[in-house]
């Protein structure tokens, strides 16, 4: 194999041309970012969350850019919601056969003053939604016999503990762990299920923290003396969203140079 050959070799692995993406929690921050990495990768991308203005405004910008998506209201939440949403998706771009668990909320509080809202609302977005998503794309890949990619973004805090985010990072723990038992589950059918494990990066949700003094402090002790870049993230959703990845299933990536492992 000539080198021009090994580099189109290379290229082709990692496209996604003839793919359907479908990214939750895509209006802002990190969705919003993995909605254009994968259509600018060649996948045809859902963008799908709550706020259907933000996710039809994203995807007119992937289109604008050249790419093609289009937005729908997805509530990860609701069984029926998601049922609706991938009836609208496979209506446009047929089945889904990348789906990237993204949406996902954060509410700390110390555990001893945390309300029975606060504990049920982070199990029922971050844990029930990426478990009734993916249920949803395995039940309709199996109906046709294709093979998929399944994404769940988890958190290093699923690994570690952090003072006044046990709702948070338990339900991150669990997916992660859920990962794993959906990755086994699904191998028969060649649907392999993997996870990203983000450290500290800007985000809707997150940036009123990092740019309060805490947060500046917070960020002064990291590794890196800074917030992950989004772009940084790049390579690891390309690698398990494409065929580079075939043989990983399972697996966590954790993507915070080197947080987890000096506190571990």
């Amino acid at each position: 194999m000539t080198s021009t050959e090994r580099m189109s070799a290379i290229q082709q692995t990692f496209s996604l041309e003839g793919r359907v993406a479908l990214v939750t929690g895509a209006g802002t921050g990190i969705g919003e970012h993995f909605a254009h990495v994968l259509a600018a990768a060649g996948a045809k991308v859902a963008c799908v969350a709550r706020r259907v203005e933000r996710v039809e405004a994203v995807a007119q910008e992937i289109r604008a850019a050249g790419g093609e998506a289009f937005g729908c209201r997805m509530d990860v939440a609701d069984r029926d919601s998601i049922r609706l949403g991938f009836k609208q998706i496979e209506a446009h771009y047929g089945p889904v056969d990348i789906l990237v668990n993204n949406a996902g909320l954060a509410n700390p509080t110390v555990f001893q003053e945390m309300s029975d809202e606060q504990w049920t609302s982070l199990l029922d977005v971050n844990l029930s939604g990426p478990f009734f998503a993916a249920q949803e794309m395995a039940k309709r890949l199996i109906a046709t016999g294709k093979p998929g990619s399944i994404i769940n973004i988890a958190s290093i805090l699923g690994h570690l503990a952090y003072p006044a985010f046990l709702n948070y990072g338990t339900t991150k723990g669990a997916l992660i762990h859920m990962t794993r038992y959906m990755a086994l589950d699904l191998l028969p059918h060649s649907i392999r299920v993997n996870a990203i494990a983000p450290g500290y990066f800007p985000s809707e949700m997150t940036n009123p923290f990092y740019e309060s003094e805490a947060g500046k402090k917070e960020i002064a002790n990291l590794p890196a003396k800074r917030l992950g870049r989004l772009e940084e993230l790049d390579g690891p959703l390309l690698l398990l969203a494409s065929e580079a990845s075939s043989f990983m299933n399972g697996s966590v990536l954790t993507v915070d140079y080197g947080h987890s492992v000096r506190l571990s």
